[in-house]
């Protein structure tokens, strides 16, 4: 049995990717709950707002039961308090990612000493895969079916046509 504690990921998901997808599927099966965090972040001027993101990530998440998506604009540990969650889920695909990644779970435990990070590891299929890469590949009409879904697809194919 999976112990009554709720879990988020945060991140920016522009857009989601099968790593991502990945990610969540391991921490639904230990979590009771897994809140999917989309952070607004308009100084990385993402591709889409904050409510297409939202969307394109219920729509993929859409057969976990145990997964909610919601937007946040706060400091993620203020958001993880008020939601009642007590944990905070990373993805590592390399071991560059570590660094930076230990950085951000020490400055969340000095801030929130209540709140833990649990870093996981995706597939080895996906260890590869980041937002920023998929953009790339998709802008310049590359094939990134094999890292996103078809309607993440669909909608980057959309964007880069109205952008030309």
């Amino acid at each position: 049995m999976k112990p009554n504690r709720i879990a988020v990921y945060p991140g920016t998901f522009d857009p989601i990717t099968n790593g991502h997808t990945d990610l969540v599927s391991r921490a639904a099966r230990v979590f009771s709950k897994v809140v999917i965090a989309i952070a607004e972040s308009p100084h990385k001027k993402p591709l889409f707002s904050l409510e297409e993101r939202i969307a394109l990530v219920e729509h993929e998440l859409a057969g976990l039961d145990n997964v909610e998506v919601v937007g946040f604009s706060n400091l993620l540990v203020e958001f993880v308090q008020q939601i009642g969650a007590s944990v905070i889920i990373r993805g590592l695909r390399a071991v560059s990612d570590f660094e930076y990644e230990f950085q951000l779970a020490s400055m969340n435990r000095h801030i929130a000493p209540n709140v833990e990070t649990m870093f996981l590891t995706p597939d080895e299929d996906y260890s590869f895969i980041s937002s920023s890469l998929v953009k790339e590949v998709a802008r310049l009409d590359g094939d990134v079916s094999e890292f996103v879904c078809k309607e993440v697809q669909q909608a980057m194919r959309a964007r880069f046509r109205e952008s030309g």
